[in-house]
């Protein structure tokens, strides 16, 4: 029962999984690279897609967006993955940035259970979804981006643009704490 951190080549992708760790939520780092079946062996009970340089450097990560039925969240590229998935549109910021934002979450739907209604979070936003899917909702935005976190509607598929696993997001560890509750709830279900 653990959670699968696919290494999108980002900075922070080891660091997501120190961090779940600090926490004592079970997880494994793994390359972007592995096929379907290699993430169907490991038997994730959630996805968190890490951030890296670009789209190009995603490996498989796009793939395992829609073919998995079991939570997922991208965090910064790992975002912008899931909305290209889905049909939405990403490109460059207007203010390219890396910084300390404040966050005002519209809803504390599972992911932001008590985060409402804002947060402080470290941010990079080179690039930003731009256009959601129609099948999502925004969750948080910030007076930079208006989509710093967004849900599928029907589905425990989650994005955010920010950075929850660095030092400068003082609540990051409750963002991953909340996506594990939103795992094992999924566990439960079945």
């Amino acid at each position: 029962m653990k959670i699968l951190v696919i290494n999108n080549k980002g900075q922070y992708n080891h660091r997501i999984q120190r961090s779940l760790k600090y926490l004592n939520i079970p997880s494994e780092l793994v390359p972007n690279t592995l096929s379907i079946e290699e993430i169907k062996d490991k038997n994730p009970i959630g996805l968190i897609l890490g951030g890296g340089p670009s789209i190009e450097s995603a490996g498989n990560s796009e793939e395992y967006i829609k073919h998995f039925d079991i939570p997922i969240l991208g965090i910064c590229l790992g975002h912008q993955l899931i909305a290209k998935a889905y049909g939405g549109k990403v490109s460059t910021s207007d203010t390219e940035s890396y910084a300390k934002v404040e966050l005002e979450v519209l809803d504390d739907n599972n992911l932001f259970n008590e985060l409402y209604p804002k947060m402080e979070v470290w941010s990079s936003h080179k690039d930003e979804v731009k256009i959601i899917p129609n099948e999502f909702e925004i969750l948080a935005k910030s007076n930079l981006c208006d989509v710093e976190s967004f849900k599928h509607k029907n589905k425990d598929v989650y994005g955010i643009q920010f950075h929850p696993e660095v030092h400068h997001t003082p609540k990051g560890s409750i963002i991953f704490e909340n996506f594990y509750n939103i795992c094992k709830k999924g566990v439960n279900n079945d």
